[in-house]
């Protein structure tokens, strides 16, 4: 079975971040690491993980490319103990952007940029199956709010055997989205 891996760009901290990240969660390995030279961004440091079963690959390419929270991950933990060490972990030297705590749609919850400045949505799973530990979590927000079950209707259809699993809507009340919009 084919599989996306995530590339994620740094500026020239993709190998120490691969080491923090594998450090963060059980199961997970560091893979090889390369240099690829005469790249359009010069010598780029290349470095690849899988964390939980997940394979990622660190460019380290310089500063063209910034994260922003507009793509972070979903960590789904089976105990509030889990999240409150991770969270820990990744907040040193990074910037809380939700307040580590308790939500309507789960009892302990936090969203963290990280010292690299990846985010990291952290999140009690209570009593729901875990079907994948760690999940991209795309957010539609400004211009593009309300735009993402078109969007997840889009990636389905590129790709083969692919299909819309939980769609979480947003419910009344919980503004700046509408009642029913896709979270």
């Amino acid at each position: 079975m084919r599989k996306i891996t995530t590339h994620l760009w740094f500026d020239k901290e993709a190998r120490e971040a691969a080491e923090f990240y594998v450090s963060l969660f059980k199961d997970s390995k560091l893979g090889s690491a390369a240099k690829l030279h005469e790249t359009p961004s010069g010598t780029v440091d290349l470095a690849t993980i899988e964390l939980r079963g997940r394979g990622f690959t660190l460019l380290s390419a310089g500063p063209l490319s910034k994260f922003t929270p507009s793509v972070s991950f979903l960590v789904a933990c089976k105990t509030k103990k889990e999240v409150d060490a991770l969270w820990q972990e990744l907040l040193k030297g990074g910037l809380a952007l939700m307040d580590l705590g308790k939500y309507p749609f789960s009892e302990r919850y936090g969203w963290v940029q990280d010292r690299y400045g990846l985010s990291w949505q952290l999140m009690f799973a209570g009593d729901r199956e875990i079907k994948q530990k760690i999940t991209p979590t795309p957010i539609f927000v400004d211009k593009q709010c309300g735009n993402a079950e078109e969007a997840i209707n889009a990636y389905v259809s590129v790709f083969q055997n692919a299909k819309v699993g939980d769609i979480l809507r947003y419910g009344k009340g919980e503004e700046p989205d509408e009642e029913g919009t896709v979270s």
